[in-house]
């Protein structure tokens, strides 16, 4: 007997929804696995954006004036970035790229964190000598908490009790109680501490400082320093190893240090605070961001314009991306 075509049709039919759901389950799995990296160019007023799938450009973003230290916030849904020189803080959508809102912060906003719950979110600022904290979804001020003279770098501890600001002129690290906003302590380290990153347990910070050449550890518990990261690179005076950005990875057993005009990222052994090896990179190399999975590190390089591309693994630098003008800022977002 025949069997009708529409039989045959709707066998051939069946057959194909397996193969559909398998490329439909790969696409999704692909997608999963792409970012998107949004770097800050301080010279350009703009915010350039990275697949990290193609490591191609695939959007830019105007801001205001002179764009510096750039968060993800609302469980990634925006970015949120430092217009230092209009005196605000700006959000953008991650998945439209449009622009949300204006936050406020004190005179010349350089460096923000959020709280580990995600809300607030705190804000050096740099003309005024204090720490603004605010309410992202309110979109006011909380409150202001003294510090050193110039604050910059800004930490926050895995378990959200300990804020850590670093003050450049005045060398230290500011150790303030995350919830009453009260200083804890105050740690002396090495000439124009940049940036503040805590270990993945919280157990120790590191402070880089630019003009010092140092990375200066911090015990959290009792504010006791535990030792130094120096840097030494042939062919490379002392004073062009400038260190700000630091990453360490989720493991908690390899650090990346951002030697600005040095134009290197060290690879320290957290452990043992020792480097072990230097990865040429672009020109003034300043801050530094992991994809969600740690597989890559993008690097801001500000007087090459461009992102340097580093495969974790293998701790080699695979590409460059050209942004913007004097990129300065970094942070990597989901699909």
């Amino acid at each position: 007997m025949t069997r009708p075509r529409s039989f045959d049709v709707i066998r051939h039919r069946q057959g194909l929804i397996p193969l559909v759901a398998a490329s439909l389950l790969m696409l999704t799995t692909s997608n999963a696995l792409a970012y998107k990296v949004f770097v800050s160019n301080e010279k350009e007023n703009t915010i350039s954006v990275i697949d990290s799938e193609t490591l191609a450009l695939v959007h830019t973003i105007k801001t205001g004036n002179r764009p510096r230290g750039i968060i993800l916030a609302n469980e990634g849904k925006w970015v949120i970035v430092c217009a230092s020189d209009d005196h605000k803080m700006q959000v953008f959508d991650t998945s439209t790229f449009e622009y949300v809102k204006d936050l406020p912060s004190g005179p010349d906003p350089e460096l923000p964190i959020l709280h580990s719950s995600g809300n607030p979110l705190y804000v050096s600022n740099e003309d005024d000598n204090l720490v603004t904290v605010v309410d992202i979804f309110k979109g006011t001020i909380i409150t202001d908490v003294p510090v050193g003279v110039e604050p910059e770098g800004m930490g926050m501890s895995p378990d959200g009790t300990i804020l850590v600001n670093t003050s450049e002129t005045t060398n230290m690290a500011h150790f303030i109680d995350a919830f009453t906003y009260k200083s804890i302590d105050n740690v002396l380290v090495d000439n124009r501490p940049r940036v503040a990153e805590f270990t993945p347990d919280g157990s120790q910070v590191w402070v880089s400082a630019e003009i010092g050449g140092t990375v200066t550890v911090i015990e959290t518990a009792t504010r006791k320093v535990l030792g130094k990261v120096t840097f030494e690179i042939q062919g490379i005076t002392k004073d062009a190893i400038q260190p700000v950005g630091v990453r360490v990875t989720k493991d908690g057993k390899t650090a990346f240090v951002a030697l600005g005009p040095a134009n290197r990222v060290a690879v320290v052994d957290v452990a043992t605070r020792q480097v072990q090896k230097y990865l040429l990179v672009g020109q003034r190399v300043w801050n530094l961001g992991f994809t969600p999975d740690e597989k890559l590190l993008f690097t801001t390089n500000g007087t090459s314009n461009d992102v340097s591309v580093i495969d974790v693994a293998s701790q080699k630098v695979t590409k460059s991306i050209k942004v913007g003008r004097y990129p300065w800022g970094v942070v990597v977002a989901p699909h």
